[in-house]
């Protein structure tokens, strides 16, 4: 007898339907999974055996086989133990035929608990959209599948608890939908604890009003990582469909958590500058999401710029231009999401010292001009503001007055990106920093004044194309926060002095 249990898999961070058919037929007794299965999956034979006899059931001596299908892809992990579990029930009677739009998902242990597992809201979302009505998971994931939707979903804490379930003995009550708690904002970092860098906090306030790229460049203690750790608190507030993007991504990695599994903030990864390519970009042996995705619809902020190995930096440059890192191995190709924003710190030397009013700096130009150029002129190009972190003066210090909030900040962001949400409508384009090329054409028009303006800044500052309209989308911003409908020439000087480059040369 043939029985087929609907079950779920992971490729990459997307979710896809697998069948699993358990078949028990006379001969020697054996126990054979086929399918492409990794050295987790086999393992699951001896989970399956254990929790068997631990629950109570009967194990067949049988010669037992169980296939994955589709069978020409390589399955991985340990979701696939309940559904072996009871398919096996099920072609040895133990328990009724399964119901034909339930799945199943989920780790055993060899008392027959479930344990929770990683990638459940990619797979829950997949079985959405394949028709499942009823799933079945581990009773810890239990509140991150209900925010696929549209479907039941049962927590099931034990094999026992489910047997007795499907054999109608008792019935498992359906994990309630979860949502998100409505009290105030959780608390972080605020622009209101730093103390001066009025010119800093603009062009932070710039960046998230845009979603810019930035450099900050600076002398030690001036504020530069302190300031960027404060980003995310004035970014807009993320939307349900962004939510679900970025927990897709944490689920697969295994960051979510269980009591608050739906990421309503958005993320801030900062990596050692010790990080290899993969673990920014992902891939492995089982592929995973690297810090850039995880970064996806937030920050990511790289301290030490200069210290990151050259290929780890230069692998930024697609997935900054594209939003999307392809990751191409020999056993497939993986494209993850990757729109984040990126944020930047640096030394303006090797020293640190480099223009700092205390004159401690020992490095000479030809040293100070080799720690710039670790950083490329390419990926350079591709930030949209270059901003000079002073050292901060004593008076700034002595907290005379309070400074402004993040939320007296995050205010007005919100207003410029209300603006851009009206003028994207229907594009798919979020804010400035992605128009297109064809939008800049539209959006970005400069009168006579301006584009004289710009024009010099082109050849005096030898602007490359990229940059060119970088400079347009920064000063689109600025008009938007200045609620102008039109770029002015104060709108496009202020975003031509955030491309100095000459700051870099202390």
């Amino acid at each position: 007898m043939v029985v087929t249990v609907r079950s779920l898999g992971l490729g990459g961070i997307n979710g896809y339907e697998v069948s699993v058919e358990c078949f028990l037929s006379g001969g020697l007794p054996a126990f054979d999974i086929v399918g492409l299965p990794d050295a987790a999956v086999k393992e699951a034979r001896e989970r399956v055996r254990a929790a068997v006899k631990n629950c109570g059931s009967k194990y067949p001596v049988s010669r037992i086989t169980v296939n994955l299908a589709p069978a020409g892809r390589r399955k991985e992990g340990t979701v696939y133990d309940l559904p072996i579990l009871l398919g096996i029930l099920a072609a040895s009677e133990e328990i009724p035929p399964l119901p034909a739009d339930a799945a199943f998902v989920g780790e055993l242990s060899l008392t027959g608990r479930l344990r929770p597992i990683s990638g459940v809201l990619p797979m829950a979302m997949a079985a959405a959209r394949a028709g499942i009505r009823q799933l079945y998971v581990p009773a810890e994931n239990a509140a991150e599948a209900t925010l696929a939707e549209g479907m039941t979903v049962y927590g099931v804490e034990n094999v026992e608890q489910l047997v007795a379930h499907l054999r109608g003995q008792s019935s498992l009550a359906p994990a309630p939908i979860w949502k998100p708690e409505s009290a105030g904002q959780v608390g972080g970092p605020d622009f209101a604890d730093v103390m001066g860098q009025e010119n800093v906090k603009r062009a932070l306030e710039i960046a998230a009003a845009g979603g810019h790229n930035v450099l900050l460049i600076g002398s030690p203690g001036s504020g530069k990582s302190m300031l960027a750790r404060r980003l995310p608190s004035i970014l807009p507030d993320m939307t349900r469909t962004e939510s679900l993007q970025t927990t897709e991504i944490y689920s697969v990695a295994g960051l979510t958590e269980a009591r608050h599994p739906l990421i309503t903030r958005r993320p801030f990864r900062s990596p050692h500058h010790t990080a290899s390519a993969v673990s920014l970009t992902g891939g492995g042996a089982v592929p995973r999401p690297g810090e850039i995705s995880l970064a996806h619809n937030g920050v990511l902020f790289l301290d030490e710029l200069p210290e990151f190995h050259r290929d780890v930096l230069e692998a930024l440059r697609q997935p900054l231009e594209d939003g999307i890192v392809t990751v191409a191995r020999a056993g497939g190709t993986l494209r993850l999401p990757a729109q984040f924003q990126l944020v930047c710190a640096m030394n303006p030397c090797k020293c640190g010292w480099r223009g700092h009013p205390s004159g401690k700096c020992t490095c000479s130009d030809k040293e100070v001009e080799k720690y710039v150029q670790k950083i490329s002129g390419p990926l350079l190009d591709r930030i949209d503001l270059h901003v000079n972190v002073p050292s901060v003066e004593y008076e700034a210090m002595r907290r005379k007055s309070k400074p402004e909030s993040s939320a007296q900040v995050k205010e007005r962001v919100d207003a410029a990106r209300a603006i851009q949400s009206r003028r994207f409508e229907g594009t798919g384009i979020p804010c400035n920093a992605q128009m297109t090329p064809l939008m800049v054409g539209r959006f970005c028009e400069l009168d006579s004044r301006c584009d004289a303006l710009m024009k010099s800044a082109f050849e005096r500052m030898g602007l490359t194309a990229r940059s060119h309209d970088r400079v347009l989308r920064v000063a689109r911003t600025i008009a938007d926060l200045d609620g102008a409908e039109h770029i002015g020439v104060e709108h496009l000087s202020e975003a031509i002095q955030y491309r100095n480059t000459d700051i870099l040369k202390g």
